[in-house]
Parts: structure tokens; C-alpha cells; sequence
């Protein structure tokens, strides 16, 4: 994580209570603190659910990048032996048709919000070379993150179980 910062999506820290009994002085009962840390958890959730919404698609991105950079070098292959490419491309699911590719210098990469742009094929191999490298970089962060957010939650129960212990205790005290 980037210094002075304990995860990469700026998480808050759980804080762990050691003395509950410190804690609570002066407090009658634990409700607001224990709705508090539950609203918390709530938020460490949402997080999470985020996290692995990111994870999931950038699990989907890194082979369709990585079977991006092999046809690129296939092409690449074909040019320099100045012979065409038999293959079959998909048109849609389970949908295939068949393709002829002459030697090419040349190919088209889909940028998403139905842009595609043309790039030769070094400057293919650089931009997906590049993705690539953030995707990975980015599973990483997001995999520290994670762990990080299941220590955090886990502290937030543990607190909440123990600040729910200590006002069942008061209660039988006052009885």
C-alpha cells in the first residue's frame, strides 16, 4: 500500500477494544456502540462486494489480453514468412466463421464503448503489454485489499460480540 496507508482503496481501520470495560465508562448499555460497529460492518461488506466485482472482471480481461498478445505474434510470425492466417474468429457465442488473414502489418484493437482503433502491430503489442502489466498489478491490490477488509470485519465482530457480552453482563448486574 502506498506509505502512511494501511490498504490501496483507503479502507478504514477497525478498531480493535482491548478493555471493554474502560471503553464503556459512563455508558448504561451498549446498543449505539454495537449499531454503530454495525453500520461499519455493513460498509466493510459493500466494500468487499465491490472488490470482488473488480476482481471478477479483471480475472476476465487478463486471458482475453494474454490470447490478444499471442495473435498478435502469429501475425507478426505470418508477415515475416509473407504467408495468409487460416482461422475461425467468433461472431458470437458458440458462433464461429472462417477467415483468410493475408500478411498484415496492421491490427484492430476493441477499446470497449464501441471504439476500436487501428495500431501497428509493435504499437498492439505495447498498449496490451501495458494492460496486461496494470491487470495483474491490479489483482494484486485488490487481493491484499481483500485480505485486509476480511481482518477488518473479523475485528468489527469479534468487537461487537464482546461490547454484546458486556451488556448482557450489566443487565444481569442490575438484576
Amino acid at each position: 500500500p502506498p506509505e502512511g496507508k494501511t490498504s490501496f482503496s483507503g479502507i478504514p481501520e477497525s478498531q480493535f477494544i482491548d478493555d471493554v470495560d474502560s471503553y464503556m465508562k459512563g455508558e448504561e448499555k451498549a446498543e449505539d456502540k454495537i449499531k454503530a460497529l454495525d453500520e461499519m460492518h455493513q460498509k466493510y461488506k459493500f466494500m468487499e462486494n465491490s472488490l470482488l466485482t473488480r476482481k471478477k472482471r479483471l480475472r476476465g480481461q487478463v486471458p482475453d489480453i494474454k490470447s490478444s498478445l499471442v495473435m498478435i505474434e502469429k501475425l507478426r510470425e505470418r508477415k515475416e514468412a509473407d504467408t495468409t492466417l487460416d482461422t475461425q474468429f467468433l461472431l458470437s457465442e458458440q458462433v464461429y466463421a472462417k477467415a483468410k488473414i493475408p500478411p498484415t502489418s496492421k491490427v484492430g484493437l476493441w477499446l470497449g464503448a464501441n471504439v476500436m482503433l487501428e495500431y501497428t502491430l509493435d504499437d498492439a503489442e505495447t498498449l496490451l503489454s501495458k494492460n496486461l502489466g496494470n491487470a495483474e498489478q491490479n489483482l494484486k491490490q485488490i487481493n491484499y485489499d481483500l485480505d485486509y477488509l476480511r481482518d477488518q470485519m473479523t475485528i468489527t465482530e469479534v468487537t461487537m460480540a464482546r461490547l454484546y457480552n458486556w451488556d448482557v453482563k450489566k443487565r444481569k448486574e442490575k438484576k
